[in-house]
């Protein structure tokens, strides 16, 4: 679904926000018809009969003895009762509790009373008629408030905030884990050797982090052994390829034709375990150090112009911290497919120094390659029909060392059409 999370911290986090919402839901709703709403009506109705008695007493009480009666209901009651000349013209504020109080002393007293302000704005004040008296009577806000239950539902909202608040906090942390494993699981797979993960926390993260570290470690020795078989295999095969090619030079009144096709087959099978090896060793990284990259591009250009024309502008220096090794195989690579594919035409150099990523660029004026294949020409051994092809190409191992060495040390190889025919391949790399 489109407005889903997409990450585990944020469906959690959303799952647990909607399960909260919905248990606070229902449990103030229960609360609330439960406890609360019979509590405020119960205060609210002893609060009538209170007044209402009062009330009725003092109207009963002999005047002389009415002034200590009002006096006791303040200090015990917090009630302030008297007879009024004037009725009270503002209203007080109406609430859930008031518009109880109301309710109960309409019931009581059988007339319609409102709540009113009075000169105390922390009480509230109403008039009732007894026998022949008006009679004001004004209690105490805070005194009469039901606050308890309302209390007891903001410490309950507060431990499941809490509680929340605390499996978000282990959520965070899982994905934060898993999201690791991802990025070092994203380093392997280029080649890199990422450092160990820590085997600690829950016994299911510590059992797949201790997998994952055991993984890491069998990749890493696959590839070295990869390696030392490839360098074991490419020696024993040049050897007798040496004594063939020898051989072959010593033959006597053989066809010349055909012990030179059987030297260049010999040439190309030595070609191919050199580039064999060399995929073999690419996901070797080289420590990183500062360079000029219009230095570097620029002795590169000066190696491929010997072999053929190469339009390049020097510029400004251009500063960065690669692998120097690494950055002249990636760009000679590209200069040698430009080179083999572009025909008589100059193979263009360019170089852009920017403050976030620095784009060098190798530009050729050979039949390109189609949109639909950019991708599947990185694979080791993959041949484009025509021109591209064993005859007039390589081994088909120069783009996929290209492709893993801006892997594993995090850079990004495009193709596009150059402007006017053509292929444009860009080395950027991050700053």
């Amino acid at each position: 679904m489109r407005f889903l999370p997409q990450t585990l911290f944020g469906r959690t986090a959303a799952a647990l926000l909607a399960a909260f919402l919905v248990f606070e839901a229902l449990a103030f709703a229960v609360v609330w018809s439960m406890v609360i709403r019979p509590l405020a009506e119960r205060s609210a109705d002893d609060l009538a009969a209170k007044i209402i008695l009062a009330a009725q007493t003092w109207v009963e009480l002999p005047p002389q003895t009415r002034a200590d009666y009002e006096m006791e209901l303040l200090f015990r009651h917090n009630l302030e009762l008297g007879e009024a000349r004037k009725r009270l013209e503002r209203s007080a504020d109406t609430g859930y509790f008031a518009e109880l109080i109301e309710s109960a002393l309409s019931r009581r007293s059988g007339q319609d009373i409102d709540l009113k302000h009075g000169p105390d704005p922390g009480w509230d004040w109403l008039e009732i008629r007894v026998s022949d008296k008006l009679l004001r009577v004004g209690y105490d806000r805070q005194r009469y408030a039901l606050e308890a239950p309302l209390a007891a539902i903001g410490v309950f909202l507060l431990g499941a905030a809490l509680t929340v608040v605390t499996a978000l906090v282990m959520a965070r942390q899982s994905s934060r884990r898993l999201r690791g494993l991802a990025e070092k699981a994203g380093e392997i797979g280029k080649g890199r050797d990422p450092e160990r993960l820590p085997e600690t926390g829950a016994s299911e993260i510590r059992d797949l982090t201790v997998a994952f570290n055991r993984m890491a470690d069998e990749v890493r020795a696959l590839l070295e052994n990869r390696t030392v078989l490839l360098s074991g295999i490419s020696h024993d095969l040049r050897t007798p390829i040496t004594r063939l090619k020898l051989a072959l030079s010593m033959l006597e009144g053989a066809d010349g034709t055909l012990v030179a096709r059987m030297e260049r087959d010999l040439d190309e099978m030595n070609r191919l375990i050199t580039d064999m090896l060399a995929f073999a060793r690419a996901l070797k990284l080289d420590e990183l150090a500062d360079g000029d990259l219009n230095r570097l591009v620029g002795e590169l250009a000066d190696q491929a112009s010997r072999l053929g024309p190469v339009e390049w502008t020097p510029g400004p220096p251009c500063p960065a911290r690669i692998g120097e090794a690494a950055f002249r195989r990636v760009v000679g690579n590209l200069l040698d497919n430009a080179r083999r594919y572009g025909g008589d035409a100059p193979v263009g150099l360019s170089l852009s120094c920017g403050g976030k990523e620095i784009r060098v660029g190798v530009l050729d004026r050979g039949p390109g390659i189609p949109a639909a294949q950019r991708e599947a020409v990185f694979r080791p051994f993959y041949r484009l029909e025509g021109s591209r092809s064993r005859e007039e190409g390589g081994s088909g191992l120069g783009l996929a060392i290209v492709r893993q060495l801006a892997d594993a040390y995090g850079w990004r190889i495009e193709l596009a059409d150059r402007e006017g025919g053509g292929l444009a391949a860009m080395l950027v790399i991050p700053v």
